[in-house]
């Protein structure tokens, strides 16, 4: 996994290597918005192993079954 860019403790991570992380994780909890000013987008947010990380997509992500999602109104990441 590599990680694109670190705001703190919050790592962006590419999706596909955020379903990877999420696959690794025994519970699975995603919090989730939609939006944007320009470009919308998905957004995506989890914890794992104290730290958190972000992704986001055009397209929704497929996640796991049996993954908690949080709908929020918007996710916002420094940049």
């Amino acid at each position: 996994m590599r990680a694109t860019k670190a705001s703190g403790a919050i790592v962006r991570i590419e999706p596909a290597d955020f379903l990877r992380l999420l696959a690794r994780s025994e519970t699975r909890l995603v919090v989730s918005a939609y939006g944007g000013l320009l470009r919308k987008r998905h957004r995506y947010l989890t914890s794992y192993k104290g730290l958190f990380f972000f992704t986001e997509s055009p397209d929704a992500l497929a996640l796991p079954r049996d993954c908690e999602v949080v709908a929020a109104d918007r996710i916002w990441v420094p940049d």
